[in-house]
Formats: C-alpha cells, structure tokens, sequence
C-alpha cells in the first residue's frame, strides 16, 4: 500500500516571488525508510511540511496539486487525524517542548488525540523503553543535553503511534556521540517498528545505511528517486548539486573510472572492505 502519494504538488510562499517546491510527484510505500537529500533552500523542509499538512494549513500561500496519506489528502484530514498518521521532529528540539517534564512532555500529545490514561501510562512506558529515556521521565526537558532532549522530541512521536514519522535534519545540532545515538535510535525504529520513516539529513554516510531509497531534492524539484544500493553510480552528478559523496564510495569510484562497469553494491560491504584492506 502507498502510504504517501504526492501529485503535481507546487507550493509558493506569501510574497516569495517563485515556487519553493514545484510540480513534485512521489510515491511512497508503506514501512520504507526514506532518505532525503539536497542542497540548502532546495525545497526539502517544504517538501516535508506538505506531507505532515503544515502547508497548506499553517502558512499562507499558494497551494497547487495533492498529498494523500494512505489515499486520503491532507488538506481533508482534521487535525487529531494528522497526528495519527503522521508525526514530524524538527532540528532544533526546544522549539517542540510544552511541558515541565519528560513524562508531561510524552502525556501531552497523547491526550491531545485522545488516550485514556490507562492508554498514556502503557504508551510512556513503551516508548521510554525503546528510545531508552526511562531515567529521564521525572526531569524538565530544557535541562537535558542535547541528544537527549532529541530523544525525548522522538518518543513524544512514537508515542502517539503514527504510521509515518519525519524527521528533519535531526542530528544537525549534536555532537558526534549523540548523532550515533540518534542514528542507533533510527535503526532500533526501523527493525522494531512497522512505520514509514523519512529522514532530512546532511549525514549521508549514516543516512545511506538505513534508508531503502534516497530522494535528491534541488531548486524546488525532485531530481532523482531511486534505491539506494544505485543512488551514487552517477557521481559527477551529485557533485554538481553539493551533495557530500561518502568518502567509501568516492573512493571507490576513484579507483575505477570507468564508472559504467561500476557494480552495484551496497555502502555497509563497500566500507567493511575497506576497513578490513586497512587493518592488513
């Protein structure tokens, strides 16, 4: 089943003079991990804003084309059936924070669609567990460093259980430590969860390593979509619309330049054989 479908989609701010996303169609199946690619200002944010009903709903504009989630369009859906479906995390964590503590945080959006509180407390203690936030419920958020406050912004997510969830560029304001602990949430997400997850992010040599498909989004258009395993075969490409090429691949390409007899291969055997040559 599609649990995204986007047609002739174009969107243009209230006095912006062009387009930031225009014509854009996409499928997306049900339980893929999608990752989304492309320059600053390319469209991507928007992109996502559409498909989570934040456009046209919250912004004023100039809205052309449709966004269905699992065949119904958004500009059809009511708010809490939004929430339902479809859950987005944002860069910066803070700017989702209402509440005075971790567990009130979680609480809140779970009432907002209509949990019992029998309902809140499986759900608090579900997803604490698996994001691993269980000794962090009782603290205020602000207080939290800033994986773990990006944890907590992804279980209050999970927690409302929708079928698809967004996160836009969610490792950009973190250490290196706290970006693999989100990276190893995403993948914790992806093996446990039955959940369409699309991720934004300028860490392309993690993205690659979970993402089915990767979109490359530029100037307002969808440029390429296809599966991972043959997103990079066309590298001179990708470096013409500052796409950051892992460094396993770029190598690898370095080596052979004859890029049409380039195999197809997956990122995770390309780095494992060159971690291994290394250790020689």
């Amino acid at each position: 089943m599609n649990a995204i479908e986007i047609k002739n989609l174009s969107w243009r701010y209230e006095r912006a003079e062009n387009y930031a996303i225009e014509d854009l169609n996409l499928i997306i199946e049900e339980n893929q991990f999608i990752g989304i690619v492309g320059p600053n200002e390319a469209g991507k944010t928007t992109l996502a804003s559409a498909i989570k009903g934040i456009i046209p709903s919250e912004f004023n504009g100039i809205y052309k084309g449709t966004v269905e989630l699992f065949g119904k369009k958004v500009t059809d859906c009511s708010t809490r059936e939004l929430a339902k479906t479809v859950g987005m995390v944002f860069a910066d964590p803070d700017s989702q924070f209402t509440s005075m503590s971790v567990e009130e945080e979680i609480s809140f959006g779970l009432e907002n669609i209509g949990c019992t509180v029998e309902e809140i407390d499986e759900r608090i203690k579900w997803v604490s567990e698996l994001t691993n936030i269980e000794e962090l419920l009782e603290k205020p958020p602000y207080d939290l460093s800033g994986g773990q406050k990006q944890r907590v912004a992804i279980a209050s997510i999970i927690a409302m259980k929708p079928r698809i969830i967004i996160l836009d560029e969610p490792t950009s304001m973190l250490d290196p430590i706290s970006k693999d602990m989100i990276f190893s949430l995403l993948q914790t997400m992806k093996e446990k969860l039955k959940l369409t997850i699309i991720v934004i992010e300028h860490n392309i040599e993690k993205l690659v390593e979970l993402s089915d498909k990767m979109i490359l989004v530029n100037d307002g258009k969808i440029e390429k979509y296809t599966d991972t395993d043959v997103f990079f075969q066309d590298i001179e490409f990708l470096d013409s619309r500052s796409i950051r090429i892992p460094g396993a691949i770029r190598f690898m390409d370095m080596i052979d330049k004859d890029k049409d007899d380039l195999p197809t291969v997956h990122l995770q055997d390309i780095v494992k054989t060159i971690k291994e040559e290394l250790r020689r």
